[in-house]
């Protein structure tokens, strides 16, 4: 038998709860947002109080040899000043725990910070998800962290002789006789019960320092019946949670404030930022790595040569990734580059099929921006084509990382302005030949897809040719745009053929019918004109209404094959397919004016 890696610790909740609070036990608030329902988190006391398990704890020793800093969680102020532990495993279960019984605030997936309030019922041993009504209700004592709290200041018998008052006199106004003895003693009893939960057995697995980040991973997947595996990134965002806490703050608002539209923020149409995100971008920038696990050993301030920590290579190591975090989070940079996105016509999240595409194109535009000085007229032609490129032809689809460290190999040959730009043309153009656009394009078209990167770049290069929907002179543009669209979609995604046309005439599957083809964008009322009609009956009433010349632009204008109301469904698509691919090649060949 080899040597263990860990230990088992019999522990109780109180312990833990109180190790997390007093910073023995790094709980950071960006390893993985509290996504818990509040219902899961009143299942779990009910649990406890049943007696039932609820699972363990797994924690990771931590080095020793770490600066001395002082780490928080929420609000509180801590005893130590690092962490013994970090949590590996079971931090959404410890921060229920921990906001739930001393209303410690945390934070939502989408970053908000707010209460987790569970209500309890002394005389019936009932939990609930807080309410007005349990506020109201003086049978509940409507946060249980009131009860934890008083027990804390010795305030626990004023608590219990106030909710016996209030529920009396509440009986009285009811003309409901008041509460006996034996009830009285039965709410102490309750109120104790649940005051007891302090001392429920909690199991912990704590993993020694000597085990390595991918021995740590192998552990937690083997032990883990959820099977859910840890990555570098998890790794990565739990040192910067404990041992950073002010850049974990500037990551935790970057990546809040992106969602919500507000001037002088990160706020933009394109991305809601994670973390991991702002992470992934900032080790691709400063240590041009696209792999995280190198990243995340040279955080640790690990020797990759000789296995060997040292605070000297941790510290080096951060500040490049802090540096490197600066110019990630830069709104000037951050921007420039969402603008740069619009350029390409990718002016909203409806039309990104991959983050990577972002996240990965922005690390690109800063290398260019600060390693190759590239200036704004450079910067706006290379990266809006590289990313209309990129993203129709899945470049950051599979295997991204692979394909970003090829990338970052090849720029080590890379060495002024002229030759990045010469480069980015020269990739750019082994993918976007002429066959590509001649056949490739047009048989990535032959799809039903709902998530279609090459129908995504198909709009985008109407948005950059400046088309009108379809029969109208809105712009394709005008529905992307923020506010334009309510419960109700101000233009819809049309079947050119419809499909209950289709049905009618064989074509039964939405495999037949849904093809990106048959689709083109129309505004609402167009759409609601057009409805189940066959082209045949409803292209003579546009022909009419626009005049032959504005309906042939507009068959132009939407890759719609002359005469196309006549055709054979399956030419039709066969056709259409070859004028959306020029339409794409037509859009590309406006991004290089």
């Amino acid at each position: 038998m080899g040597k263990e890696l860990f230990k088992n610790i019999p522990s109780k909740v109180g312990d833990l709860v109180k190790d997390v609070r007093n910073g023995r036990i790094g709980l950071p608030d960006l390893q993985r947002p509290f996504v818990w329902k509040d219902n899961k988190v009143r299942e779990l006391f009910d649990s406890m109080l049943k007696g039932y398990p609820i699972g363990y704890i797994m924690l990771w020793e931590s080095p020793a040899d770490y600066e001395s800093k002082k780490s928080t969680i929420g609000n509180n102020d801590k005893t130590y000043d690092e962490p013994k532990e970090l949590v590996i495993d079971g931090q959404q279960r410890l921060t229920a725990l921990v906001a739930a019984m001393f209303a410690v605030k945390v934070k939502d997936k989408n970053f908000v910070e707010r209460e987790i309030k569970i209500s309890y019922n002394p005389l019936t041993c009932e939990f609930a998800v807080w309410s007005q009504a349990y506020e109201k209700d003086p049978d509940w004592i409507s946060r249980i962290s009131d009860i934890f709290l008083a027990k804390e200041d010795n305030s626990i018998s004023s608590l219990r002789r106030r909710y016996i008052k209030e529920a009396n006199e509440s009986r009285l106004k009811k003309e409901v006789p008041p509460l006996t003895d034996t009830e009285e003693d039965k709410i102490e009893d309750n109120i104790n019960a649940l005051l007891n939960l302090l001392d429920y057995s909690l199991p912990t697995l704590e993993i020694s320092y000597n085990a390595d980040e991918e021995d740590v991973a192998d552990i937690f997947v083997r032990v883990n019946s959820g099977g859910q595996k840890l990555t570098e990134n998890n790794f990565i965002q739990t040192l910067i949670s404990v041992y950073e806490n002010e850049t974990s703050d500037r990551i935790n608002a970057f990546s809040a404030e992106s969602r919500i539209p507000a001037n002088n923020t990160s706020y933009n149409t394109l991305l809601a930022v994670e973390p991991s995100h702002l992470i992934r971008m900032a080790v691709g920038v400063g240590f041009r790595r696209a792999r995280l696990r190198y990243a995340y050993m040279l955080l640790r301030g690990k020797n990759l040569e000789t296995g060997k920590f040292s605070a000297e290579e941790r510290s080096e190591n951060l500040r490049i990734f802090k540096d490197a975090l600066d110019k990630v989070m830069n709104l000037n940079n951050w921007h420039g580059f969402i603008n740069i996105v619009g350029e390409a016509g990718y002016i909203s999240s409806k039309l990104i099929a991959s983050s990577n595409a972002v996240v990965f194109s922005y690390v690109l535009y800063l290398i260019a921006k600060y390693d190759y000085k590239l200036d704004a007229a450079q910067l706006k032609k290379c990266i809006s084509k590289w990313f209309f490129m990129s993203s129709i032809t899945y470049f950051y689809t599979g295997s991204t990382e692979t394909a970003v460290e090829k990338q970052f190999a090849d720029l080590r040959d890379v060495h002024s302005t002229a030759d990045f730009i010469s480069y980015i043309d020269r990739v750019i153009e082994t993918r976007f030949t002429d066959d590509y656009f001649r056949l490739t394009l047009p048989n990535e078209l032959n799809s039903a897809a709902a998530i279609s990167p090459v129908w995504y770049g198909y709009v985008a290069a109407q948005i950059i040719l400046s088309m009108p929907m379809l029969f109208s002179n809105t712009p394709v543009s005008k529905y992307f745009v923020l506010g334009s669209s309510g419960t109700k979609n101000a233009i819809d995604k049309h079947h050119i053929f419809p499909k209950n046309y289709l049905t009618t005439i064989g074509f039964d599957t939405d495999r037949d019918r849904n093809q990106i083809a048959n689709y083109t964008y129309l505004d609402f009322s167009t759409n609601i004109e057009i409805s189940d009609k066959p082209p045949i009956d409803y292209v003579s009433y546009y022909r009419h209404k626009l005049g032959e010349e504005g309906y042939r632009k507009a068959c132009e204008n939407h890759a719609l094959p002359d005469n196309f109301e006549n055709m054979e469904y399956m030419d039709f698509l066969s056709q259409r397919r070859i004028l959306m691919a020029q339409t794409v090649q037509k859009a590309y060949q406006r991004l290089c004016e």
